[in-house]
């Protein structure tokens, strides 16, 4: 099987600092975390996810025949390349630097790939705000021609500078593919969901039937159903501060050890490494116990992806980097 390049735990497990993905590093979120670990692994969950998605309807002001449970995110792109090739779409456009399940799943589908600036009439178009691996604003109107319109929004609630670009009503012309895990700082327990667009109930009905049973397990339920509570949100909002803070300090550390931080509004962001560093440091810091996030597979060959990571983190990656180099 072809290997996919993801951040997290490696053949050797979980790094004991791990930069390598965008998860909050404030996490988890004791209240999902609660929820989580109530949750009755005995009993198999309401195969309809009737509760939840009146849950989560609620929390998005929307209809609940809008809302569309998700194994993952990485399923539900599948699930959404597989209804585009159902449609008769035979192209996909994506953002410069991207996600690389985008391209997987459109290759494994057979669709041509295109990258953003392609016109994108009968295509499906993918956004993602903040995108990955820079960080940075994908705005709405990027894919008006498109026949399938999705932007992902994994990092929106991480979002930490600047205001949210879809949160007017132009978004309701996009597909929404949310993953809390990533915000609530639980990126083992696997769950997420699509929100269609106004009037798209028959669309979600149909990638309803392309789903299998049960995708989402008891413990992804009682994630997502702690996503809707008042006091998880309140959670998320306290952590935006603490993660701002940990940020500055991040980007002041990297630049001192000589890297160019490019811009980004996330709780991650990319550097540019200088020439002269060797290009096995990713792994050269794995055996000390740092995991960093090489940018090679995004297209970005010569930077690595840094989650922001609290100041003991930060420590041993400014040690690790000098004992490698």
């Amino acid at each position: 099987m072809p290997y996919r390049a993801h951040g997290g735990p490696d053949a050797s497990g979980p790094a004991p600092f791990d930069f390598s993905t965008n998860a909050n590093a404030c996490g988890p979120c004791p209240s999902a975390l609660s929820a989580v670990m109530r949750a009755d692994p005995r009993a198999y969950p309401d195969p309809a996810y009737q509760a939840l998605r009146h849950d989560l309807a609620a929390h998005h002001g929307v209809d609940v025949a809008r809302i569309v449970p998700a194994a993952s995110a990485s399923e539900a792109i599948l699930r959404l390349t597989a209804r585009a090739v159902q449609r008769g779409i035979r192209r996909a456009v994506l953002p410069g630097y991207a996600y690389g399940d985008y391209r997987h799943a459109a290759e494994a589908w057979g669709l041509e790939v295109q990258l953003r600036g392609a016109d994108t009439a009968h295509a499906l178009a993918w956004a993602c705000d903040p995108s990955s691996p820079l960080g940075l604003s994908d705005t709405p109107g990027e894919s008006d021609g498109a026949a399938l319109r999705v932007v992902d929004r994994a990092y929106a609630p991480l979002r930490l500078e600047g205001p949210d670009p879809w949160a007017g009503p132009s978004a309701d012309r996009f597909w929404q593919l949310w993953t809390p895990n990533k915000a609530l700082g639980m990126t083992g327990i696997r769950a997420a969901y699509l929100v269609a667009p106004p009037g798209a109930q028959d669309e979600a009905a149909a990638l309803d039937r392309l789903a299998p049973s049960w995708p989402i397990g008891s413990h992804g339920v009682a994630m997502l159903d702690a996503w809707c509570r008042a006091d998880t949100q309140a959670w998320l909002a306290d952590s935006l501060e603490t993660l701002r803070g940990w940020k500055l300090a991040q980007l002041n550390l990297c630049e001192d050890l000589g890297w160019h931080c490019l811009p980004s509004v996330a709780n991650f962001f990319a550097v540019r490494l200088p020439e002269s560093t060797p290009s096995d440091l990713p792994a050269r810091l794995r055996a000390l116990g740092v995991q960093v996030r090489d940018c090679a597979s995004f297209g970005l060959p010569g930077h690595l992806r840094l989650g922001v990571l609290p100041p003991p983190a930060q420590r041993a990656l400014a040690d690790a980097v000098a004992r490698s180099l």
